[in-house]
């Protein structure tokens, strides 16, 4: 399993948006800053705001979980609760942050990593998990041991192995994977086709000689062919 082994946050510039909309979004895309929110709590107010998308993609390629949104001074910390995406999955156009308290666990979703070769067709079933954890201590992933399980065979959250600190939420008994048998197809033999061969055969073996032909044996009963001359001679 990852964890993050950078520093605890990073921090993000950000600006408050004072216009929203599909244009003024698309303006601040141009500039190279992604349009932003931070959710409504029972202590503090939606926020829409903007970050700079090359630090926020630094940071994501960092592993980092945890940032410090920096608001002229005020700073908050928050962790991504969504992620919007273009059309073609290139680009990230928007980001919702969730406020976090960094001395409190938080629930979180985090991927599956299947490692290991079963002796069956390994079907995951679960793509992640979800964990109370601090938010500095948000595993990026966590290992699941599919090595030599037999067919038939199934793994359960409960078999998750977890960092220390770091508390299953996900139900322990549901199933993550399963090892199912592996199936061979053998064609059938194409028995109509070699019946309708056979056949074909028999009825060339059978057959009489065209008429003609040389060597060909006369029918059984049937009076040997006249020679050529032995015809009757007219009555005098």
């Amino acid at each position: 399993m990852k964890q993050t082994k950078n520093a605890p946050t990073a921090l993000l510039q950000s600006e408050p948006r004072k216009k929203l909309g599909s244009r003024t979004a698309a303006a601040l895309r141009s500039m190279g800053r992604i349009p932003a929110s931070l959710e409504l709590t029972k202590e503090a107010p939606h926020v829409d705001f903007s970050i700079d998308a090359d630090e926020f993609m630094t940071a994501r390629r960092r592993h980092q979980h945890v940032f410090e949104l920096d608001f002229a001074g005020k700073k908050e910390a928050a962790i991504v609760r969504h992620l919007d995406w273009d059309t073609f999955g290139d680009s990230i156009i928007h980001v919702e942050f969730r406020r976090v308290d960094l001395k409190k666990k938080t629930e979180v979703e985090v991927d599956l990593h299947f490692v290991g070769h079963p002796k069956g067709v390994l079907n995951q079933l679960m793509a992640h998990v979800k964990v109370m954890a601090l938010p500095t201590e948000i595993p990026d992933e966590l290992e699941v041991s599919v090595a030599d399980l037999e067919p038939g065979t199934s793994v359960t959250a409960a078999q998750i192995k977890l960092p220390a600190n770091v508390d299953l939420v996900t139900n322990p008994a549901a199933t993550v994977a399963r090892i199912s048998e592996i199936k061979v197809e053998v064609a059938a033999a194409p028995a109509a086709a070699e019946g309708a061969t056979a056949g074909a055969e028999g009825a060339t073996a059978g057959a009489a000689p065209a008429a003609g032909a040389k060597g060909a044996a006369p029918a059984a009963g049937a009076a040997p062919a006249a020679k050529a001359g032995d015809a009757k001679k007219p009555a005098k």
